[in-house]
């Protein structure tokens, strides 16, 4: 990774604020984006203090300008684009009866158009490269989860996008790489979005027992050296992908009772797993 160019979206903390500091440890130039200025300028203060070369730009992925401003900012200071993390990412916590529409639509315009936006814009110099473009997907990408339709979806469509890119980029030179965190300790849960549009403000999770965001950057900064196209993470997080596609009615009522036991469960009633009455 030494002096690659790496662009870095949502970096203002969590999953991308540890991936700027694991990228730029190893030498790389980072670009970091981020809507909260505050935020944004305190971990461009802080991988300064490391030593690291940085560039933060406030930005909102939803809106197809600011990442075409981040690309022709990153070219003037840097001259070149490696790699692309697709990291900025909203959560919602609702169900799908009572949610307006607006939230769903909010979703899925920061963490999948956001994406194509990003990619969009820096495709053509990734391509000269030969670089490497990183989607941050979920495991609610492979296996929906109640409550959270909106999520689902939109990393659901994640993931057909960077499965079909990377197969149109098959002999490019390029890697494109689909990286599945299970629950990890990030903001996300806190910045949600209710029923009603508004930030939920709380966690319904026990963060204690999540895997943290360093060691999840740490995690996708080893599969993209080594050319990865999908990592998933946690030994749940496989099994939930393998046994989804194998016995999915087993995995509705799994699914249901895991979620059901959150904190302020929007689920009515925690069923038992009772097989034999189906």
């Amino acid at each position: 990774m030494e002096n690659k160019v790496v662009i870095i979206t949502g970096a203002s903390s969590g999953i991308g604020k540890a991936l700027a500091e694991v990228f730029g440890q190893k030498g790389a130039k980072v670009v970091i984006t981020g809507r909260n200025k505050k935020n944004l300028e305190a971990t461009a203060a802080l991988l300064t203090e490391k030593g690291i070369d940085n560039l933060a730009r406030t930005a909102d992925v939803a809106v197809k300008a600011d990442n075409e401003a981040v690309v022709e900012e990153t070219l003037k200071k840097y001259g070149r684009i490696d790699i692309l993390i697709n990291n900025a990412g909203i959560s919602m916590r609702a169900l799908f009866s009572e949610t307006e529409l607006e939230v769903i639509e909010k979703v899925m315009q920061i963490n999948f158009f956001g994406a194509v936006y990003a990619t969009k814009a820096a495709l053509p110099h990734i391509l000269k490269s030969k670089g490497i473009i990183i989607g941050i997907s979920s495991i609610a990408g492979y296996r929906g989860l109640p409550g959270r339709t909106g999520y689902s979806a939109s990393k659901f469509a994640l993931n057909g996008f960077l499965e079909t890119l990377r197969t149109e980029l098959l002999h490019t030179g390029v890697t494109v790489l689909t990286a599945c965190p299970g629950f990890t300790t990030s903001n996300i849960r806190n910045t949600a979005l209710s029923k009603d549009n508004v930030v939920i403000g709380e966690t319904s999770m026990d963060e204690a027992k999540m895997m943290t965001a360093e060691e999840v950057a740490r995690r996708i900064y080893r599969a993209a050296s080594r050319r990865k196209r999908e990592v998933i993470f946690t030994t749940l997080g496989k099994a939930t992908v393998f046994l989804n596609k194998l016995f999915p009615s087993f995995m509705d009522k799994f699914t249901y009772n895991y979620m059901a036991k959150e904190k302020g469960s929007l689920l009515k009633k925690d069923y038992s797993m009772d097989f034999d009455n189906g």
